[in-house]
């Protein structure tokens, strides 16, 4: 199994970097894990990047998983209801990891 490590700082200015360095995996078949022990910071642009190349990987049936992913990175996908989609599992609220720029 291949793995693909995440950056500390998935900030919405990091989505095209992001959206980059996972392209080479898209078609590459097989399972992907996907390690997100060192995200500290994720917006929701970058959720939506992962989301998609999840769906992406799944509908050409291939699977990806999410390896020690931190309490930010699982609240953030809680928060935004993806939870199922980027299958990780559903965790207690510790929203107060996830930083309210609102």
């Amino acid at each position: 199994m291949s793995t693909v490590a995440l950056a500390q700082d998935l900030g919405i200015e990091s989505t095209s970097d992001l959206k980059q360095h996972l392209a080479p995996h898209l078609g590459r078949s097989g399972a992907l894990r996907v390690d997100a022990s060192q995200v500290a910071r994720v917006h929701t642009a970058a959720i939506q990047v992962l989301c998609a190349f999840v769906l992406a990987r799944r509908q050409a049936g291939h699977a990806t998983v999410f390896d020690d992913a931190t309490d930010t990175f699982r609240d953030a996908a809680r928060l935004l209801g993806v939870l199922q989609t980027l299958g990780l599992d559903a965790t207690p609220d510790k929203s107060n990891s996830v930083e309210n720029v609102a």
